[in-house]
């Protein structure tokens, strides 16, 4: 197993990415720490890892809330006596974002997807760098999208949020990395199991009349085998980069937008 004695914080994991995450990281020994604003999904995903024979732990935190992530953190660290690998999967409804355009877009609607997805990954990634130092090793990593890099209508602050995660990833990187710390990123197209793709869908479905199935496959006529990944592949993928198989990985967003966006 991949990550045999790893322990592993995720943050947002009562989503689908942040689950799926979860789930992955279980299967291949990681000990995982599932958090979230919402008690009852994060519990529902470590039941679910437990029943399947995995050790997991649910806890409400917010990860905006840099009291409540520190302490979250000094309990992983008292119980397991050291942290490998912090995981951001933070997100907001996308229908509290999206689907004005800019000319009508206020400051504070704009804001919202910078400072939760923004902030959240900053707060998460400084406190568990710190405990990752003493160790002198650690993974640290995020979510993004390819609304990073490329010009999309409607998408409000959503775009230049997940611009953001991308150069702090970056940057994260180049001053963790003496310290033994890899700061890795990745970043999907669209998978359809997820809220984000479905909420997204609502402000276009007006404007263009597509259905939900019309949706989807427009968005995978644009990937080279003309399909979407699904969040197992996509977790699948997380796991081998928090896994030292990927020692030589840092400093970069792996493209799993199948081929839709170019390097």
């Amino acid at each position: 197993m991949m990550l045999k004695n790893k322990v592993a914080v995720i943050y947002g994991a009562g989503g689908g990415i942040g689950g799926a995450v979860a789930r992955a990281f279980a299967l291949e020994g990681a000990t995982v720490f599932l958090t979230g604003r919402r008690r009852a999904s994060v519990e529902a995903v470590a039941e679910e890892i437990v029943s399947a024979g995995g050790s997991a732990q649910a806890t409400e935190v917010d990860a905006l809330d840099e009291q409540a992530v520190d302490q979250h953190l000094r309990f992983v660290i008292e119980k397991e006596g050291h942290l490998d690998i912090s995981f951001n999967a933070v997100g907001i409804p996308n229908e509290e974002i999206v689907g004005v355009p800019i000319a009508e877009l206020d400051v504070a609607q704009f804001s919202l997807a910078m400072t939760t997805y923004v902030n959240s990954y900053f707060l998460t990634a400084r406190l568990a760098a710190r405990r990752m130092m003493a160790n002198k090793s650690g993974v640290i990593m995020t979510i993004s999208a390819l609304h990073s890099r490329l010009g999309l209508p409607l998408v409000g602050g959503y775009g230049p949020a997940q611009a953001a995660k991308e150069a702090l990833t970056r940057d994260l990187s180049a001053e963790l990395a003496p310290h033994g710390i890899r700061v890795v990123g990745l970043r999907p197209q669209g998978m359809p199991e997820t809220r984000t793709i479905k909420d997204a869908y609502g402000p276009r479905a007006k404007a263009s009349g597509l259905t939900w199935e019309q949706w989807q496959e427009l968005l995978a006529s644009r990937t080279h085998p003309r399909r979407l990944m699904t969040l197992t592949e996509m977790a699948n993928v997380a796991a081998f980069m928090a896994s030292d198989k990927a020692s030589g990985m840092t400093g970069t967003i792996v493209n799993l937008t199948m081929g839709s966006l170019d390097d």
